[in-house]
């Protein structure tokens, strides 16, 4: 990635491990992905933390209830708590 305003993103990593790992087919690296990601995705949404080491740390972080007030009709409505998934990264990860 040359420039910073590049972006990483999975066909770049596709493409990474099919040049290390040329035994492989596409479909056998895309399933991986995939079940990586969904592995991960799963862990946070039962409240677990996931930890990479060298990498960082995904976890589910509330936002607490609060109130709006649509700007059309200026009614008041209430939102409830909702979560979203939080990513710390490691110092190591940091220090690159």
């Amino acid at each position: 990635m040359s420039n910073s305003k590049d972006s990483l993103n999975r066909s770049h990593i596709e493409s990474s491990l099919i040049k290390e790992f040329p035994d492989l087919t596409k479909a056998q690296i895309s399933k991986s992905i995939d079940v990586i990601i969904n592995s991960i995705v799963e862990s946070v949404a039962q409240d677990e933390k996931v930890e990479i080491r060298g990498f960082g740390t995904f976890s589910k972080k509330y936002i607490r209830p609060r109130k709006f007030i649509n700007p059309k009709n200026k009614e008041v409505s209430y939102l409830g708590e909702t979560a979203i998934m939080h990513f710390k990264p490691s110092k190591s990860l940091l220090e690159k």
